[in-house]
């Protein structure tokens, strides 16, 4: 039985609760949040968890693991914290608001030989991983772009733009997908509502392999948008995670271009209408299934999926777009000085 404690009660704390509650070799001992109203909420729902407006009291109650789910800005500073109580850390996106915090929890974490794991929680989304194994599989050929959208009359933030709200779904997505972090980043944003904080946004992301990437987010959208498109040689798939059923539409459409032409008449382009398929897909919540793997790697002392490489790796793709917005779109390097050097939590 893994004990772990919840710091963050807000919006995505409960369903984390809810979750790790409902796995039968976890047990939520206690939950800490500055709001006592949430706090009298999860006491009613949950009597057997303690619950304290000051989060250090966790750290007196026995823990394996802590999960933080609370506002990006204080991220470093509770992760570090447990992290040098022993506990194993499972922190929400974005892992921190720079890649110098997230480098020193990954070296706390070595140190300590503990578990650090980010919650990029759609690298865990069955269709997701499904879309991946089509691309490994090069089923859709080479891979020519991937759109990505991500939008809706949102929840907007103070002290955060929309950025570093919901760009790193996207970002952790596609560096899975396409099995390598961008090298390079241009974007475009702008404050409709708050001059000092882009409501939205637009990415352009370069990736090793030459594919390109478009990332569109907003929180001033009249419809709300989750979407990937990704247009390949062969073939073409949408992921639409708004679709209750049919999540994965995989076209067989493409277009050829003549490898030379003597006449007008013979430059003629190819183009293939096939069929629409729409593959089942088992569907299992992708917050259950990252919780799993998280209680997982505490278990067999193996590396996550999303650890903390892939989190510096997210901030640093965000950190390069924040200059680039600032310099009024232009192409910024991503350097990773960082590598992976030994698995963590090797013991």
């Amino acid at each position: 039985m893994i004990r772990v404690g919840v710091v963050g009660c807000g919006y995505w704390g409960p369903n984390l609760l809810r979750n790790l509650s409902e796995i039968s070799y976890s047990k939520v001992v206690g939950m800490a949040d500055l709001n006592q109203e949430r706090l009298d909420h999860i006491q009613r729902h949950y009597p057997g968890t303690i619950v304290t407006k000051n989060y250090q009291e966790l750290f007196q109650l026995h823990l394996d693991a802590v999960v933080i789910a609370t506002p990006p800005a204080s991220h470093y500073r509770l992760a570090a914290e447990s992290l040098r109580h022993g506990l194993h850390v499972l922190v929400e996106k974005p892992m921190t608001l720079t890649s110098r915090d997230a480098q020193e929890l990954i070296e706390l974490a070595e140190r300590e030989a503990r578990i650090l794991m980010v919650g990029h929680t759609f690298v865990y989304n069955p269709a997701v991983r499904a879309l991946k194994q089509m691309i490994d599989n090069e089923e859709m050929g080479r891979v020519y772009y991937v759109d990505t959208v991500r939008a809706s009359l949102g929840i907007f933030q103070r002290g955060l733009n929309v950025l570093w709200d919901l760009a790193p779904h996207d970002i952790s997505i596609l560096s899975y997908l396409l099995g390598s972090a961008p090298i390079g980043v241009s974007a475009r944003g702008m404050g409709c509502l708050q001059c000092d904080v882009e409501d939205v946004a637009y990415l352009t992301l370069t990736f090793p392999s030459s594919c390109l990437a478009h990332v569109h987010v907003s929180w001033l959208d009249p419809c709300k948008v989750r979407r990937i498109t990704v247009v390949g040689s062969r073939k073409m798939v949408v992921f639409d995670d708004i679709e209750s059923l049919e999540k994965v539409k995989i076209y067989d459409k493409g277009v050829e271009c003549p490898p030379h032409a003597d006449t007008f008449g013979d430059f003629q382009f190819s183009y293939r209408y096939g069929d629409i398929t729409i593959p089942h897909i088992r569907f299992t919540e992708p917050l259950r299934l990252e919780c799993e793997h998280f209680l997982e790697c505490i278990l067999t002392n193996k590396r996550p999926q999303t650890d903390g490489y892939d989190g510096l790796r997210v901030v640093k793709v965000i950190e390069a777009a924040q200059r680039s917005l600032r310099n009024g779109g232009s192409q910024e390097q991503i350097f990773y000085e960082m590598e992976q050097r030994v698995p963590q939590a090797v013991v």
